[in-house]
């Protein structure tokens, strides 16, 4: 099955880990724009409402590049996420000290693209 890339989405700074955003994306990736929908709607996951938008976002691009693509023909042909910048918080601790919180962000990308 050859696709060629239709549309991209990228969210930057996503509050919340890159391993966490990638649990997501493995089950998204490959298939249809129709099936990732419905697969993410029904997660549990956090991260899912977010990718869910930026999927709507690459599937509007997609639609606007072409005039009228066919949404029914779109795959999610790659998915990834890649590690932001980590925001440094210090909470007070015994003794006068001070423990670093990391707060992580990443980085998402979504290209859907039609499947021939």
């Amino acid at each position: 099955m050859e696709a060629k890339l239709q549309a991209v989405a990228k969210l930057q700074n996503l509050r919340g880990s890159a391993r966490k955003a990638r649990l997501v994306l493995d089950m998204i990736r490959g298939k249809s724009v129709n099936e990732a929908q419905k697969i993410l709607l029904f997660s549990t996951k956090r991260m899912a409402k977010s990718i869910e938008k930026l999927l709507n976002s690459a599937v509007a691009n997609a639609t606007q590049k072409q005039g009228k693509a066919d949404i029914d023909s779109l795959i999610v042909d790659k998915a990834f996420a890649d590690e932001g910048t980590i925001m440094k918080r210090f909470l007070p601790r015994a003794q006068g000290r001070a423990t670093v919180i990391r707060r992580k962000t990443c980085h998402v990308t979504i290209g859907v693209a039609e499947k021939e």
